[in-house]
């Protein structure tokens, strides 16, 4: 009797092995980066970024741009991709470009000392504490930048770092009416 009892996590294991290579085997990866393209963005508040406190006012991720189009760019302060994509961030709002901050999962201070080191070349920035906007946008890492029209819809989205100004402009451009 004992010896049946000894394999019952096996097979356990090895049902839970098979749903998950079931899933992966019928999950598209290519419809996941772009998931939120064409919808709302989500309507997360978070505290705005107050010299090197969060707080103590809050806004609305949606209503950020202020019936203006944006792009919503989720960074930390301990991402290096984060560091490598400032340049374009800074060159986008050298042409008027609205950027709105999201600092996922850091340190207000840290943030603070980010952007006083590299330049800050957000409109604002929210802070994102817990990561809670995060999992609101589908954040898979950071950075991800997300292009919202002047009506809180997601018009386009990059993953990873805008290294290449191409990138950095698909994103501009598809702010355009």
């Amino acid at each position: 009797m004992n010896r049946w009892l000894t394999l019952i996590p096996l097979a356990v294991l090895v049902g839970l092995t098979v749903l998950f290579v079931g899933w992966s085997l019928k999950r598209d990866p290519a419809a996941r980066p772009d998931a939120l393209v064409g919808r709302p963005i989500p309507e997360t508040v978070l505290p705005l970024l107050t010299g090197e406190v969060a707080g103590p006012g809050h806004l609305d991720l949606k209503t950020a741009g202020v019936g203006r189009p944006m792009i919503v760019n989720v960074f930390a302060s301990w991402c290096a991709p984060c560091r490598l994509e400032h340049p374009q961030l800074m060159r986008l709002q050298a042409q008027g470009v609205a950027v709105v901050g999201v600092a996922y999962k850091d340190d207000p201070a840290a943030t603070r000392a980010f952007l006083d080191e590299l330049g800050d070349p957000y409109r604002m920035v929210l802070v994102d504490r817990e990561g809670r906007a995060g999992l609101d946008l589908g954040v898979s890492g950071v950075p991800e930048s997300f292009a919202v029209d002047a009506y809180g819809k997601v018009v386009a989205k990059a993953s990873g770092p805008l290294i290449d100004p191409a990138e950095a402009d698909r994103l501009a451009a598809a702010l355009q009416p």
